[in-house]
Formats: C-alpha cells, structure tokens, sequence
C-alpha cells in the first residue's frame, strides 16, 4: 500500500465516510465522474471512465471527428489524495476527491484540463521558477427562473426588496444576502477553500470574492470546488448563482481575474523584482509575452459566445492588451505592491472560464515572454478604454488564432489544441443555429 493510498484510506475512516464523489474536471471546468459507496472504492484501483468526456461540448454533445487515441476507449481515474474533502451539504457523511485522468499504460491523458496545467507548469520548473496565482471570481445572485427565454433578475434580499441600482463596494448591499454568503463560508472552511475578501461588484446582486495565493494547481481545484459550492449554497436558497461571463443586458459582465508572479525555486525570490527592489527584466518579458500571445490563447479566457459580450468599452472589461500601474482600464494591471510581491494582473478572463485553461494559458503566454525576451509596451497611465481593439471579437476568430500558434500548441500539446479547437468550433455551429429574440423583434416583418 502507497503511502497516498494509505492516506486516503485512514481519512475515510477518520471521518466514517459512507460514499464517495470521484470527480474530474472536463472541459468546460464542470464536474464529471462516479459515485461510488465506500465499501466498493478502492484507491489503490481508482475508476475507469470513458475518454470521450474530455471532449464534450457545453451542450453535451461531440465533435464529428474522435479526438481519443482508439474509439471510444476508457481511461484510468487515479485519486490526488491532496484534494480529498468533504461535501459539506451532503445528508450522509460523503468525501469528495479529485482524480488525474491516465491512460493504462501510465501515461497522463493529454485532454485532462488538469494534465494541461501540469504539462505548462513543467516548463516553468525546468528553469527552477515556481509561479503564483491568485484568483479573483465574480458572479452574479439571480431570481429562480427555469424559462430561459425569460431575462435574469437579481433575487429578493433579507428586506425582501431586490436591489435598486449598482451597489459598487455596499456593505448593506453584501447584507441583503448575509444568509447564503456565512453558508458559503462555513462550507468553503469545511473543504479547506482560502477564501480572503469578500464585495460588492458594479452590477445589480453581483459579488466578488477573492482566494488567497498559492500554487496554480491547488488554485484551479479550489476555484473548480468553489463554484460547484456557491451553485449549491444559492439553490438551497432559493436562487441561483451564475458564472456566466454576461448574464445581464444592461449589467457589467463577471471577470476572473489572475494575479501572477514567479519565484525562484531554490531562494523563494521574487524574480519579477531586482535586488534593489526595481522591476526585473523577467517582469518587464512577462508582460511582453502575455501582450504577444494572449490574442491567440482567446479561446481559453472567452470561451463561450457569451464571452464576447463582456468585452467592452467602458464596462470594466478589457478591449486591449494595454497595461499599467494601477490602471483597471488595461487588460493587464500592476497593482502597487512591496518589491516582494510585485504581480501582473490579468483582466481578460472572464469567470466562465475552465480555470486550469485559463491559469495554465496565462502562465503559458507569460513563460513564452520570459523565454523569448518579449519586450512590452510602454506602461499607459490614460484611459485603456480611448485605445483601439486588440482583441478577436468572437469565438470563431479566436479559434483560428489560437490553431495558428505554434509555440502555445508546444506547451499545451498539439493533440489538445486541436481538440480544444474543434469543440468549440461545435459549440459555435450550434449556437449559430438558433435564432435569437431580436431578430424575430426586428427582422421578421421589417426586411
């Protein structure tokens, strides 16, 4: 028995779980795999699923062309015995635990959103570098409606009243929902998720809540848990909460933010700062790359049609790569900081985003800068907003950007981009096919 496996086995009995939710991430960043009772787990085994589900669309469906090794084959669901937890709002005592995906002779499974941060992350620890993130989610609180042809509206508050404007920074308007946020909270605690701050955002019951540094991996899993969390919380309140990056006409859209630095393994140093406490040239080809590279990694910050609604002027959104000292109007931001904890701030994903996509691409187009010696722009202290578009401006573009790339299909893995690329050429061609409200409003008798 591994050392691993008896970890596991000795926290299921320590804590008399009776069932056992066996996740992975596909690749909109939702939850698949088993349930499975405790007597019939075996971690040492771990679980088959089919590989097939690393390449559905948002709607459930599939690509014409198979992307799997063989057809339609099985792959090896191995338990990260540094993910288990407990399901906080189950009735019986339930573990949930994420799995790597791997093929049976050992190999990581090249689809695996998981995999892929692991795959980018490598490059950064052959140089002896270690990067860190930090996340930023917003979301928005809406009334229950099942009739997805009827608009959202934010939910009736503790006054029983919904709310009257945009609320930027209200601590009475975060009050309004005291209820869901203390159960988000507890439960967030009782999976171990570091939360830090908690806001109001600009819309109508949009919030934020940020989670404390760390390590990338352990970051996008504690994003991937934290939204199945809030789901839950707001629907045993009787409303729900969305993710999506523009739920709203009319209504900012919802952002993730990703904070980013790099140390160096072998002293823990900041390598974005010199020992003076200046800027490194490392910080300044950090930044570089991302202006170079972020265009054609589009797909993984706005990967939906919806995406693309988020991005525009004026609504504290990013149109291009622009960047700044403190300057929220640019897609990249340097927030002040000690020399110690000098940061690049991406503003470009939206919170629809798979996060270990969207933290795995930014590190990448980052690492491209470092390796490359891409020299930035110079840092704009206006209005990012009075800037022309550099942005593709729908998915379709951003697809035929991101197959054109070859040095970001080097550290994500061709096989994947090509996946990736022809799921959301799926996802496009279905949305395509519906007709929206507005053209039967203004088209159907006027043309």
């Amino acid at each position: 028995m591994t050392p691993d496996v008896q970890r596991i086995q000795q926290w299921l009995d320590e804590h008399r779980i009776t069932e056992i939710e066996c996740l992975i991430p596909d690749m909109t960043g939702q939850a698949r795999g088993k349930i499975v009772p405790r007597h019939k787990y075996d971690p040492a085994v771990g679980l088959r699923l089919p590989e097939a589900v690393l390449t559905m669309t948002v709607t459930g469906d599939y690509p014409q062309q198979d992307f799997t090794p063989v057809a339609d084959p099985d792959m090896r669901l191995v338990p990260d015995a540094g993910t288990l937890r407990v399901v906080p709002w189950a009735k019986e005592p339930t573990a949930q635990i994420i799995h790597d995906c791997l093929h049976f002779d050992g190999t990581a499974a090249e689809l695996a959103p998981r995999n892929v941060l692991r795959r980018v992350l490598s490059f950064y620890e052959r140089d002896g570098l270690q990067p860190i993130v930090a996340p930023e989610m917003e979301f928005y609180l809406v009334e229950v409606e099942p009739d997805e042809d009827i608009p959202l509206k934010p939910p009736v508050g503790r006054t029983r009243r919904t709310e009257a404007g945009m609320q930027s920074f209200s601590i009475d308007a975060v009050n309004e929902y005291d209820d869901i946020f203390d159960v988000i909270y507890d439960w967030c605690e009782a999976q171990g998720l570091q939360l830090d701050t908690l806001i109001h955002e600009m819309g109508t019951a949009q919030m934020e809540i940020n989670l404390d540094h760390g390590e990338p991996l352990a970051l996008a899993d504690q994003v991937f848990l934290f939204k199945r969390t809030v789901r839950e919380a707001a629907i045993r309140h009787r409303m729900y909460a969305t993710f999506m990056a523009k739920p709203m006409q009319g209504q900012p859209g919802s952002a993730m933010h990703i904070h980013q630095s790099v140390i160096d393994r072998a002293t823990g140093r900041n390598v974005f700062s010199r020992a003076d406490g200046t800027p490194s040239e490392a910080f300044l080809h950090f930044i570089g790359g991302l202006q170079t590279y972020l265009p054609a990694a589009m797909a993984f910050f706005a990967p939906y049609i919806n995406s693309y609604r988020r991005l525009s002027r004026y609504t504290a959104a990013p149109i291009n790569l622009s960047w700044g000292y403190d300057n929220r109007t640019c897609g990249l931001r340097v927030p002040h900081s000690t020399p110690e904890a000098r940061r690049v701030e991406n503003r470009l994903a939206g919170v629809d985003v798979n996060p270990y996509l969207a933290i795995a691409a930014s590190l990448a187009c980052g690492y491209l800068g470092m390796r490359e010696r891409r020299q930035p722009s110079e840092p704009l202290a206006g209005s990012a907003y009075e800037q022309p578009h550099q942005l593709p401006r729908h998915l379709d573009d951003a697809v035929d950007r991101l197959l054109a790339c070859a040095p970001l299909a080097e550290l994500f893995g061709e096989h994947f981009v090509r996946t990736y690329a022809a799921i959301k050429e799926a996802e496009y061609r279905e949305y395509f096919d519906v007709i929206s409200p507005w053209e039967r409003r203004y088209l159907l008798l006027n043309v």
